[in-house]
Order: C-alpha cells, then sequence, then structure tokens
C-alpha cells in the first residue's frame, strides 16, 4: 500500500471529548472517527486492526470446534419475552416498533436467537453437543457512552453459545473456550488475567472474565499476592472475620448534623472514626420491593453482591420520593430506627456496637445505635467491594488490586435459557430433557482498544506485531533523490512479494512528519531510507516497541527485515 493514495486523516491534537489513551490515540491516527455518543466509523486503519483481530478469533474457535454463523442484528420482542428478558434488561436494551406496530429490540447479546434454532433443529442426543458462535454488530444504549470502542454504544463483538446434554459435557465445552481464550489473547500479544466474575444479565452460575492489565483500565482486578485466585471487584468475597466490639451499650443520642453531606463530614464533626458512621441504603430489588442495606462508613456497596444474595432479577438504588415514602426522611439521611422495610446489612456489622446511623430527618444523626436492641436486621451478609488486605477465599493470603479491562466474558448457563424456552432433546431413553448450555463473548474493539491502553508512549502506538495494521513502514526521506526512491520502492515491492504487510510513505512531506505519523500510527518495524545514510550503503531499521536502531548494509535490508519481523512475533 502506497501512503499517498491511501486515506489516513492523522491529527495532531487530541480531541476533546477523548478521556483514555486509546480514544485519543485512536483518533489522532485516523483509524476511527465519531458519528454520535458511542457510535464510530472504523476507518481504513481501524479496520484492518478489528478484522485482524476478527482473524485471530476465527483461528482459534474453528480450532476448538466452534462452528461460525451470522444471526440478526434485529430481534423480535417475542423471543425476548419467551426467556423473560424483555422486562428486566433494563433501558440498554434498544427497543421500537416496525410499521406494523410490532416490538423489535436492537440484540445487546443473542442468547434467545441461538436457543431458538437450536430448539427448531436439534431433536436428539446425537445431534449435540454443538458450540455456534458470530461476529457481529450489537446495540447496548449506554447511559453514558464514553472511552471510545472501550464503552461504546454501538461495537464489534464475538458471542459463540455452546449446548450440550449434561452438566460434564457443559463443563467440557466452558473449559475448551477458557483454553481458546487464552490463546486468543496471547495470540493478540496481549498480558491478561482469566478473573472470576459476576454474570450479570447474562445470567448462569458461573463464570470468569478476562482482563487485559493496563495502568489506564476502567475495572478493578483482585488478587492473591500468595496464590494465583482472582476476581472482578463485583465477584472477589470478603471473608467473615470481623470481631465483636468490647464495649458497653449506650443509650442513643439525637444530634444536629447541619450541612454535613459525607460520611467524612460527619465522623470529623462528631470525631469518630469513618467505619463508626454506617451508611443504609435504601434499594429497589427485584419486583419493585423496597428494602434497606446497611454498611460501614469506609465501605463501598456492592450491588452484584446483593441481587445474587436475594436471587432477584435487578437491584437499584430507590428514588428520592421513595425513600421518602420508606423512612419519612430525605435523601442523604436515612436510617435503620422506625423504617418499614426489611433491612439487611454486612458481615462487618455484626460485632459493631455504638454506631452513627441517619436520623430519617434532614441534618440528623443518631449515636451510640446498637441491632437487636434499637432495630432487627434480617439477615447478614458479604455486601460489599473487596479491598486491599482482605483474606483471600482459597489460600488465607492477602488481597492486591490492579487494574484492568474486560475483552472477555466466558458464563455456564446452566438450564437457564433452555427451560425458559423449551430448548430440549431426546436421551438414549427417548426422555425429554433439557440442553445445558454456555455463552461466550469477546469485544473485538475492546480488544483493540485494550491493546493500546497496555502498549502506547508519548509518541503515539506500539502496536503488538499480531495486531498492527502494517507490520513494516518504508519511508523515503528524500523524495528528490533517485537512488532513495528507487531504494525504497526495491525494497516495498521485495517484501510484497514475501508477504509483509508494507505501507510506503510515498507522500511529498517533509521527513519530520513522515516520522510522526509513522510513530502515531505504531508500525512495528520502521525502515528510514535517507540520502546521508545512502552515502555510505546503508539504510536505518527502527523497532517501534523497544526504540532500536539498527543500522544495516542495503543490501541486507530485505533479509534484516525480515528477521526482525520473526523476532517479533516469536516475542510477543
Amino acid at each position: 500500500m502506497r501512503l499517498s493514495k491511501y486515506f489516513l486523516p492523522t491529527l495532531r491534537e487530541n480531541p476533546a471529548d477523548a478521556e483514555v489513551v486509546s480514544h485519543k490515540l485512536m483518533m489522532r491516527a485516523g483509524m476511527i472517527r465519531k458519528v454520535a455518543a458511542g457510535i464510530y466509523d472504523y476507518l481504513p486503519m481501524g479496520l484492518i486492526v478489528i478484522r485482524k483481530v476478527e482473524n485471530i478469533i476465527r483461528k482459534y474457535m474453528n480450532e476448538a470446534g466452534a462452528i461460525e454463523v451470522l444471526m440478526p442484528a434485529v430481534v423480535p420482542a417475542e423471543l425476548w419475552k419467551e426467556s423473560g428478558r424483555w422486562n428486566v434488561y433494563g433501558k440498554e436494551l434498544l427497543r421500537f416498533k416496525d410499521r406494523h406496530d410490532r416490538d423489535f429490540c436492537m440484540g445487546p447479546t443473542h442468547e434467545e436467537v441461538v436457543t431458538d434454532i437450536v430448539r427448531n433443529e436439534v431433536k436428539s442426543y446425537k445431534d449435540l453437543p454443538i458450540n455456534l458462535y458470530q461476529i457481529q454488530t450489537k446495540f447496548r444504549d449506554e447511559v453514558r457512552p464514553r472511552f471510545g470502542l472501550m464503552r461504546g454504544r454501538e461495537f464489534i463483538m464475538k458471542d459463540a453459545y455452546s449446548f450440550d446434554t449434561t452438566d460434564e459435557g457443559a463443563e467440557k465445552s466452558y473449559r475448551d473456550m477458557r483454553d481458546a481464550y487464552c490463546k486468543i489473547f496471547k495470540a493478540c500479544g496481549l498480558k491478561y488475567k482469566v478473573v472470576e466474575a459476576d454474570s450479570g444479565a447474562i445470567g448462569g452460575n458461573f463464570s470468569h472474565e478476562f482482563m487485559v492489565t493496563a495502568e489506564t483500565g476502567e475495572d478493578f482486578v483482585i488478587s492473591c499476592d500468595s496464590c494465583d485466585y482472582a476476581a472482578n471487584i463485583e465477584k472477589a468475597p470478603v471473608i467473615d472475620v470481623w470481631q465483636e466490639e468490647d464495649e458497653p451499650l449506650k443509650s442513643v443520642e439525637r444530634v444536629e448534623t447541619k450541612n454535613m453531606k459525607t460520611v467524612t463530614d460527619v465522623a470529623n464533626y462528631l470525631g469518630v472514626p469513618e467505619k463508626k458512621v454506617v451508611k443504609t441504603m435504601i434499594l429497589r430489588a427485584g419486583n419493585d420491593d423496597i428494602i434497606a442495606v446497611m454498611i460501614r462508613g469506609d465501605h463501598e456497596l456492592n450491588m452484584a453482591k446483593i441481587k445474587n444474595f436475594l436471587n432477584v432479577p435487578y437491584v437499584e438504588f430507590a428514588t428520592p420520593e421513595e425513600i421518602l415514602k420508606s423512612t419519612n426522611g430525605p435523601l442523604g439521611y436515612s436510617g435503620p430506627i422506625g423504617i418499614n422495610v426489611k433491612i439487611f446489612a454486612d458481615n462487618a456489622l455484626k460485632g459493631m456496637k455504638n454506631y452513627v446511623v441517619g436520623g430519617n430527618e434532614k441534618d440528623i444523626h443518631l449515636l451510640n445505635v446498637n441491632h437487636g436492641r434499637d432495630f432487627s436486621i434480617v439477615a447478614f451478609s458479604d455486601f460489599i467491594n473487596a479491598k486491599p488486605g482482605n483474606t483471600c477465599p482459597k489460600c488465607g493470603g492477602k488481597y492486591v488490586i490492579t487494574k484492568g479491562i474486560e475483552v472477555g466474558h466466558i458464563f455456564k448457563l446452566g438450564t437457564k435459557y433452555s427451560k425458559s424456552m423449551k430448548a430440549i432433546y431426546l436421551d438414549k431413553d427417548g426422555k425429554q430433557q433439557y440442553i445445558v448450555m454456555g455463552c461466550y463473548g469477546i469485544g473485538v474493539g475492546r480488544t483493540a482498544a485494550a491493546a493500546i491502553e497496555q502498549n502506547h508512549d508519548e509518541k503515539g502506538i506500539i502496536w503488538p506485531i499480531q495486531m498492527a495494521p502494517f507490520e513494516v513502514a518504508i519511508l523515503p526521506l528524500n523524495d528528490d533523490n533517485e537512488d532513495v526512491v528507487n531504494l525504497a520502492e526495491t525494497l516495498y515491492i521485495k517484501l510484497q512479494k514475501k508477504g509483509v504487510e508494507v505501507i510506503l510513505d510515498d507522500r511529498k512531506e517533509r521527513a519530520g512528519v513522515k516520522f510522526n505519523d509513522a510513530e502515531l500510527v505504531g508500525y512495528p518495524i520502521r525502515v528510514n531510507i535517507g540520502k546521508k545514510t545512502l552515502e555510505n550503503g546503508e539504510v536505518e531499521i527502527i523497532i517501534r516497541k523497544t526504540g532500536e536502531k539498527i543500522s544495516c548494509k542495503k543490501d541486507d535490508a530485505l533479509s534484516k527485515i525480515l528477521e526482525i519481523r520473526e523476532k517479533l512475533y516469536n516475542e510477543d
């Protein structure tokens, strides 16, 4: 490819709305352009990267025995109503009507559609197991799309679905997909962790996320300092090791806390540790039931744990109107005494005594409150986010926390969808059985963006060679010099014949412009051909990943480039 004939609209400055590195660099490197919030054009360089990720995915999915299909992006509501997700998925599901007033949605995921395929075509145990996958555009109406391809509304996803006759078979399919994912992300040249995760809106009873480690990541990964345990912050358990406090119970006191907006404000004003200020969260759970959950002031609420504990389809914060109705007090001052809802509490409160709570009245808190005496708790459980220093459930070591970017998620679904949608097969005895399912997703654009978050510097992108739009860039630095131009052309043609993905920057531009663009786009190997070096019969080869500069004789340039290329593939 000749850059003079290519479409590469690079930018010198960061776009004003770009927050993370990958968003900034993909925009500046002419790979994507914003159409609307969370919706992007893929320009030529960006599309090449996307296609490379897709091809890596296809290779290892096919090797694992999965079979590619393509399902529609537009899905009739009837299928989602069968599974029970139409009314619980939330506003992320883009719903609309056709000209006949029939309900449809843009598929954010395709469990219903693929289950419909299998239930109509699979009749016998002899037809199973089977694993179907697609690479397709999805849409989720994110409330706050941001970070470019990291959290868009429209995105490209690989989603696969396994169908087995038994739990044991489903376990094998799950392991096969886990192994395939490890191969995929290794082949993409990425450093990653496999972590236990919550199943969220997909459902099922078990899942793992694949997290690319990056300091700029939006997710937190909890891992152990002594063993291989790892989980995302939604899933990581906080072991119940809390001790009972050794102090006599005191009488409740009512105190004015005017203009105290935060736990820190209240703690400082009252002269108590933040952990002694207990937050009472009013939530809507399941079928619009209003509940209260109490946690220590220095802890963070974990909604996924509450949802799983209550076994409800969703949990969300109550509205100010619902809080007022339930507590007779305003938002920000809720407490457990005198309210008419079920109260749940985190394990850390079990042994606490004489703590501070909201008074269900503006600018009022209550001191020396004690559960059992002053109010009743329905149940205790783990309702908080894990923190560094918490105890590992596997070996007793201590948690450490790192940042990461979720690029893949695999789920063991069981019979969640096959039961609701009546996907059955006849076993060896002619009896009807529910098919056991799993599902497996990879964010294609997120994988590309994560590679940039993990591989960049102040000059631009440093692509792993497996994902780079072009492996080699040739830069003739003096376009008015015949020897320079001829050598660049000759090397360009020879590399093409060797099957190398090469781009020739034959634009009538200054050397500095070519250098800047090459480093911004992130070609793994750059070949500088200039008048001065040619006087000595040499060219300069630069390895983007290390910055290493190699001078070699022009006659050896081809073999040296091929050698470096092979080394980069083997390293990553």
